[in-house]
């Protein structure tokens, strides 16, 4: 049982740190036009990198959700 609400937990936490990078990551896109990003390279690079990410994080929590619901 415990266990079961730790993967359920971690599930959403991945869901929703997906989408703040995601929405981060347009952000960075459509703010930062091209300059520099603290040193890490271009600034279109890290963010389509963001988006990239994010929406495979969201993917996967919402994927991880899923198959909690059916296994419970």
């Amino acid at each position: 049982m415990k266990n079961d609400l730790i993967l359920s937990v971690a599930a959403i936490a991945v869901y929703i740190v997906g989408g703040l990078a995601t929405f981060g990551g347009i952000a960075v896109v459509l703010l930062m036009k091209g300059k520099d990003f603290f040193g890490l390279g271009d600034a279109y690079g890290i963010g389509y990198l963001m988006i990239c990410v994010g929406l495979i994080m969201s993917v996967l929590g919402v994927l991880v959700m899923r198959i909690l619901r059916n296994r419970l």
